[in-house]
């Protein structure tokens, strides 16, 4: 059983930089594979960013490469999603999910085991 508790949302004009962070319990932090989704409002949750659980691998939505980076700290137990040159349309409940197949970061929502209560980012124009 993994618990994820997000922080660090909040209201940011655009171009604006946030670092969520997500803190996981638990002793097999490490043996996950972690992304990051959204929701919008009136829209459905969408795959933002990913990361392997023992190494570095990546993978990102389209619209953020290069704006956001996806990082992870085994030894504290947190994933975090650096968000840089905000834009108005980036603006939703951001949920850290932890999936099984650690060596697996996928896009697919349905393939993490564990989600936090998510939230709240606002970018203002």
């Amino acid at each position: 059983q993994v618990q994820l508790v997000e922080s660090g949302g909040g209201l940011v004009q655009a171009g604006g930089s946030l670092r969520l962070s997500c803190a996981a319990s638990g002793r097999t932090f490490g043996n996950y594979a972690m992304g990051w989704f959204r929701q919008a409002p009136g829209k459905e949750r969408e795959f933002v960013a990913s990361i392997r659980r023992s190494d570095a691998y990546t993978r990102y939505e389209d619209s953020v490469k290069g704006r956001f980076t996806i990082s992870r700290d085994n030894a504290k137990n947190t994933v975090s999603l650096q968000m840089n040159t905000l834009k108005p349309e980036d603006t939703a409940i951001y949920y850290c999910a932890a999936g099984r197949r650690g060596l697996i970061p996928t896009a697919v929502a349905a393939e993490y085991d564990y989600w936090g209560q998510g939230t709240e980012v606002t970018v203002s124009s």
